[in-house]
């Protein structure tokens, strides 16, 4: 049960709209299809208590589902494994779509969740999400993920993969502290 109820849509502020906009930057082409996803009412209605908040993450969260420098792969595996990390099953449930929708098998998504040390993936897949576990421990990419990362990825993608790490490590703490309840139309 939630700590904090969902604003209930009918009782969103009329600012929401442009809020909600803010995830598809202008001059983007939209990329979150609603066909088959889940409206996300429970984590939304809970932004929408209060929206000036909403407007500027949604912006920055805009950029990273938008124009960020790395491949939809590369950011999916971010999101995925800081949602294994933090045990934050909302945000595991809708990136899970997302993370198909950038070419991740289920096998693959399943492997996100045993970490960088898992059988198969690549160096760099491997130091993507290595760069998780040490941001989220050490508040520091160490060395040697350092080194793989800056060997294939230029100063803008280092500082994509930081601040998308940032980013749903925020909305991490929020699902989990407000309690939000997984929407009906997102469970398996």
């Amino acid at each position: 049960m939630a700590r904090i109820e969902p604003l209930p849509l009918r009782q969103w502020p009329k600012e929401m709209r442009a809020v909600l906009a803010a995830l598809e930057p202008p001059g983007t082409t939209p990329r979150l299809s609603p066909e088959g996803r889940s409206k996300a009412l429970n984590m939304l209605g809970t932004y929408a208590h209060h929206h000036v908040l909403a407007q500027a993450f949604f912006t920055y969260n805009g950029h990273i589902l938008s124009t960020s420098t790395l491949t939809d792969r590369q950011r999916e595996l971010l999101v995925l494994r800081v949602a294994a990390v933090r045990r934050c099953g909302y945000e595991w449930l809708q990136h899970v779509h997302l993370a198909r929708d950038a070419g991740l098998t289920d096998e693959e998504i399943s492997r996100i969740a045993l970490g960088p040390d898992a059988p198969l993936w690549d160096p760099v897949d491997a130091a993507l999400l290595r760069a998780v576990d040490e941001l989220i421990a050490d508040g520091r990419i160490g060395d040697e993920t350092w080194a793989t990362l800056r060997d294939k990825l230029d100063v803008r993608q280092l500082l994509d993969v930081i601040f998308t790490i940032g980013a749903y490590e925020t909305v991490a703490y929020m699902q989990r502290s407000f309690d939000i309840d997984i929407d009906d139309d997102l469970r398996p």
